[in-house]
């Protein structure tokens, strides 16, 4: 086959071959979990197609893969750069395949969005990034900006970190009462959610006639979403956020806007966002450790108007090198917070092991789980790569070049954000996520790991060379993180990021409609499956045994230190963005070592947050209850063949999350065939 490239327009889509597809469409997905996995993604991931069947994995691996390629096929022809079909095609299927298998995944976004009219019509690149950060810094440069940011990108399912530098920065005006009040009808669209904050910010900011909104054209409660799933909640959640504002508003009138203010502004947009039917939102606000005002936001007893949607966001502080961690660490004894950023590092260094280079010098922030380092209105794409789903360090390192590649090809998306766009086209920022870190070690190592972290980075790093290079655009400022993960580990049968499990057997519960499709093929296998306590009407529980696997240790048997280690490890050899770790330990036993263990490891990490366990007590259909091998094997004898055969499955929806050194030298050899789809 020789070199010869076609040239396409960008109407044209990328598809794969018809009989490389076909020889998969009877092929068993390798979902993990006893049938968990497979639940998960019909449930999560499986789109409703045009004939009114949901997608089974073969398509949704199709849909995703196609749809990155068009991508590339688009930048690639839009700067009349050469493509070449022939190798595009067979570069595809090998990203096809390790999908498939699931030797890495794409986030619950890619999942959900990649190759849909989200992307390919509507033109939203935004929906396939994980994360995002905003600062307040510059708050009096575009006084709503940072709050209308915040929840544009909380409604496309991204998860947004922002800091708290703006207080102070601008006068609450207050509305001028003695102008005519202005009437705004507002849209039933995100746009036209977003216009309305900005519109009643402003009217506070500036000292403006006040805003009046009407709800008519919004969408009844109960009507299905189209595109990203779900039905509406009607206008209610939105003209709650809009009062519960003008109350907090209110209440700074005439003063400098304060840091409870800004919160307490930005967690209610997150309330809203959460009732408003995106399932979920995450947020994380970054203070000053220094300011008892911040570190009180979650003490109810001295902002108790805070109770109700202080929640919304994890309250973390930007740590100086060298401060005192007593007083931080009495708070985190009692509920888990603030969690640490290490600003000065995260600017100045990419892997640990590296030494200081501060290409990253322009970070402000992170992403709601501090994966990801972020400058203000930086945008990132997750992917989660498997290293325990290989047979040979060799398999991995290929996985490596399509996961990345994936996340590379997000990068060419634009988003509607001039902002975004501007720092994302310098950056080029991915995170290519280990999961499954517990039973690698517990099966390999923890030595070979570091083998596979080192070589898989450098790995990572040779081919963002080359990939770079093709698509004509800057290397990535960093390439690497570790991600929390969440359903997508599940789907994979993975333990998630670098935790270890709570039990090595355990039931895990899932929440499904009482008239989801997915209940009876349920039944059939013999799950079993019963109504939700307080939701009897409405909603059933189904509970699934799970086998992490044989050797591996539970989250209990290791102290904190060891927990504070394995995060300084993987941050020392395979993230250069930051590794996201939630420290599990005894307040009892563990609540005096934490002050000491922050001391030693803030010059090792870029991150970290705590959480106490708790013998809360069992109570009704919890989400994980450990159970011991003899009712595992018990439960597992009761189950047969899980099929969903043909079903439609509306309920479908994004799970919205919540996620370098280059260097000059050759492509990998071996890979001539790959190197001329890219070069």
């Amino acid at each position: 086959m020789n070199n010869k490239t076609m040239e396409f327009t960008e109407m044209e889509k990328f598809k794969l071959s018809e009989n490389f597809i076909s020889k998969y469409k009877r092929k068993k997905a390798p979902f993990g979990f006893n049938g968990l996995g497979e639940l998960v993604y019909m449930r999560t991931y499986s789109r409703v197609k045009e004939d009114g069947k949901n997608e089974r994995w073969w398509e949704t691996v199709q849909r995703v893969v196609e749809g990155t390629y068009s991508m590339q096929m688009t930048h690639i022809n839009s700067h009349q750069l050469g493509w070449n079909p022939w190798q595009a095609q067979k570069s595809a299927q090998d990203m096809y395949d390790r999908i498939f298998n699931m030797k890495f995944l794409p986030p619950g976004r890619g999942l959900w969005a990649m190759g849909t009219p989200i992307t390919e019509e509507k033109n939203l690149y935004a929906a396939l990034n994980n994360c995002a950060f905003v600062s307040t810094e510059t708050l009096k440069e575009d006084y709503a900006k940072p709050f209308c940011f915040l929840m544009d990108a909380s409604m496309l399912g991204v998860g947004v970190g922002f800091d708290t530098k703006g207080a102070g920065e601008i006068i609450v005006k207050g509305i001028d009462e003695n102008r005519d009040e202005q009437v705004y009808q507002i849209p039933d669209t995100r746009e036209g959610w977003v216009e309305s904050l900005r519109l009643l910010l402003e009217s506070y900011f500036h000292g403006q006639a006040p805003v009046e909104f009407d709800y008519t054209l919004v969408r009844p409660a109960g009507e299905p979403i189209k595109g990203f799933g779900g039905v509406s909640s009607g206008h209610e959640p939105l003209q709650e956020v809009h009062e519960s504002i003008r109350k907090v508003l209110d209440g700074n009138s005439g003063q400098p806007i304060t840091i409870t203010t800004i919160v307490d502004i930005m967690n209610l947009i997150g309330k809203c966002v959460v009732a408003g039917n995106v399932r979920r939102t995450a947020e994380i606000v970054f203070g000053d450790p220094n300011s008892e005002e911040y570190l009180d936001l979650k003490n109810y007893k001295v902002n108790p108007h805070r109770d109700q949607y202080g929640w919304t966001s994890n309250n973390s502080v930007f740590a100086e090198l060298g401060m005192d961690y007593e007083e931080c660490a009495k708070r985190i004894v009692d509920n888990g917070e603030p969690g640490f950023a290490w600003l000065d590092n995260m600017r100045h260094y990419s892997r640990m092991k590296n030494g200081g280079d501060d290409k990253d010098h322009r970070v402000m922030g992170g992403n709601p789980c501090l994966e990801q380092s972020l400058e203000s209105y930086e945008l990132c794409c997750l992917v989660e790569t498997f290293p325990d789903n290989h047979d040979s360090l060799e398999d991995y390192q290929r996985t490596l070049k399509y996961a990345y590649l994936y996340a590379k090809t997000v990068t060419l998306g634009k988003t509607h954000w001039s902002d975004t766009n501007r720092v994302m086209l310098r950056n080029r920022r991915i995170g290519c996520s280990v999961s499954g870190v517990a039973q690698f070690i517990t099966n390999r190592g923890i030595d070979e790991l570091r083998t596979w972290l080192e070589e898989g980075y450098d790995t990572i790093q040779e081919w963002d060379g080359v990939y770079s290079d093709w698509f004509a655009i800057p290397k990535s400022v960093k390439t690497t993180s570790v991600k929390p993960s969440g359903t997508v580990s599940l789907l994979a049968g993975s333990t998630p990021g670098l935790h270890y499990p709570e039990s090595r057997f355990y039931i895990r519960r899932i929440r499904l409609s009482i008239n989801s499709e997915l209940v009876e093929p349920l039944k059939k296998a013999g799950y079993k499956i019963e109504p939700a306590f307080g939701s009897e009407d409405s909603t059933l529980v189904v509970e699934v045994p799970v086998d992490v696997g044989e050797g591996i240790r539970t989250a209990a048997e290791l102290s904190i230190w060891e927990q504070f280690s394995l995060a300084a490890f993987l941050q020392r050899h395979w993230a250069d963005n930051q590794v996201s770790c939630t420290v599990t330990f005894d307040p009892e036993t563990e609540g005096g070592q934490i002050a000491p263990c922050l001391n030693y490891f803030q010059y090792h990490l870029k991150g970290i947050s705590l959480l106490p366990r708790h013998d809360w007590g069992a109570y009704p259909q919890m989400p994980y209850e450990s159970i011991d091998e003899k009712e595992y094997n018990k439960q597992i004898k009761k189950l047969s063949k899980l099929s969903f055969g043909v079903i439609k499955n509306e309920e479908a929806e994004v799970d919205k999350f919540c996620n370098n050194d280059s260097c000059e030298v050759p492509p990998l050899s071996g890979d001539n065939d790959d190197q001329d789809y890219a070069n």
